[in-house]
């Protein structure tokens, strides 16, 4: 096997654990995000005329269901902009430019008022690896785009660590497309077999990386959700052993 010169990193419940600030805003009084994210759409519509909010939810989950069909069958992930696009035009609605944009923004930076967890011991393994590897991040942004999803993780001081970022509302596409691996490995100037990928999805993050002759290795430090079936290079059950694991893929 070639030797690894690229350690590539998904985000979302392999840096960070997905909805661990949930009991933060609820120990703060606010509602989880799903319904967060509707009464800011309910509340901006009736700045302008009542509407119903049975009917700003229907278009919200019916579009919510169209960008989870199109991000699984054909790998886009629609921005948020595209998709509060979709539900203003499904009722019929249309907002102030500079209103739509504030909209935007409060969807786009709601993962930042009450940050989600680290995995534990991300931190210190991702500074054991640099230096020695150059890392990336290769994640889909499904409502944070990739400039609040940098800024998330300079909040934890682990931004310098990483030497490319393949966010799929930069890149164009979402894992498992072969794209966002050949934009990393275009960007760092590596072949793809001297990638190893990082992930806790078997679909997305063992399927896609092996499609593109790169290597993977399962994460389950944060949530298994079938190890025991994975196709993976190796699973990684606590991020102390990760260091150990990509020296043992290159042998």
């Amino acid at each position: 096997m070639p030797p690894v010169k690229v350690i590539t990193f998904d985000l979302w419940d392999t840096i960070v654990i997905d909805d661990s600030d949930e009991p933060k805003r609820a120990a703060a009084g606010l509602p989880p995000k799903p319904v967060a994210r509707r009464e800011l759409v309910y509340e901006a519509l009736c700045r302008h005329e009542p509407i119903e909010r049975r009917l700003v939810d229907l278009a919200y989950d019916t579009t919510d269901l169209a960008f989870k069909k199109t991000w699984h069958d054909q790998h886009v992930t629609w921005t948020i902009g595209e998709r509060l696009e979709i539900i203003l035009s499904a009722l019929g609605r249309e907002l102030p430019a500079d209103e739509f944009a504030e909209l935007r923004h409060r969807h786009e930076v709601m993962e930042l008022e009450y940050r989600p967890d680290l995995v534990p011991g991300v931190d210190e393994a991702i500074r054991a690896l640099h230096g020695k590897y150059k890392l990336a991040i290769v994640s889909d942004a499904v409502v944070s785009p990739g400039h609040c999803l940098r800024e998330l993780l300079g909040g934890y001081d682990l931004l310098e660590y990483f030497d490319a970022f393949a966010f799929s509302d930069e890149v164009g596409c979402s894992k498992p497309a072969p794209g966002v691996f050949e934009f990393v490995a275009q960007k760092l100037n590596c072949s793809l077999g001297e990638m190893v990928h990082i992930g806790d999805r078997e679909h997305n993050d063992v399927g896609g990386p092996h499609a593109v002759g790169a290597r993977a290795i399962l994460l389950t430090a944060a949530i298994d959700r079938g190890s025991d079936r994975s196709k993976a290079d190796a699973i990684c059950r606590e991020y102390g052993e990760l260091p150990t694991l990509v020296q043992s893929l290159e042998k």
